[in-house]
């Protein structure tokens, strides 16, 4: 049903929204997600290695060179999460180098991740990876693979990431990549960007956005 707004709400809502009020994005709060990156800085993230990380165009920019780093490193997030629905779009430039997604990890001493991956690289997109911890979980679904568009080479490609209680799923552009119950993954834990060691490359993300799940 709709309803008209009394005028001067309307004109305090016009007023807010005049005086700099991000408008709602992509996986924004209409779907009751809320972003984790704001297009503009890394404000809510840290770093181990600080300076391979940067923001141009609205998006996450990290850049290595190949020997820069002798260990996986990653941008984190402050916060913890539990259970969850995670979107993010990525890209890796030219299609070089390995990435990947972390959640529900734990940031180490020597600035490695330990925890749930959703990886990225060529041949490993939609894989659920174990980082210093257990390895490869799962492969994605050789059927989900063979399908059109479940791999976007050298463009965008949006992973969602839904983490319940022990059940974990991987959607690659739309498509079910992984279905799992793993009783003994971590059930909280932050969500973290990776740049692999060994390789020179450059990889991108944007509209980061996540919904908590009750």
């Amino acid at each position: 049903m709709t309803r008209n707004l009394p005028w001067g709400l309307m004109l305090g809502l016009l007023f807010t929204l005049g005086a700099g009020t991000i408008v709602p994005t992509r996986g924004d709060d209409k779907d009751g997600f809320r972003p984790l990156f704001n297009g503009k800085n890394l404000d809510g993230w840290v770093a181990s290695r600080s300076e391979l990380w940067s923001v141009a165009e609205g998006q996450i920019v990290g850049k290595v060179e190949n020997g820069q780093i002798k260990s996986n490193t990653f941008l984190a997030t402050r916060d913890r999460f539990s259970d969850f629905v995670l979107k993010a779009s990525a890209r890796l430039v030219d299609e070089q180098g390995n990435s990947g997604i972390q959640f529900r990890s734990e940031m180490l001493p020597d600035g490695r991740a330990k925890g749930y991956q959703a990886d990225m690289a060529k041949g490993y997109w939609g894989l659920l990876y174990h980082e210093a911890g257990r390895g490869i979980l799962k492969q994605p679904d050789p059927e989900a693979v063979k399908k059109a568009g479940f791999v976007h080479e050298n463009g965008w490609n949006q992973y969602v990431i839904t983490a319940k209680g022990h059940h974990i799923t991987l959607e690659l552009n739309g498509i079910k990549a992984v279905d799992l119950d793993d009783p003994d993954g971590e059930l909280s834990g932050v969500i973290a960007l990776q740049l692999h060691a060994g390789y020179t490359m450059e990889v991108r993300f944007k509209d980061i956005a996540i919904r908590e799940l009750k």
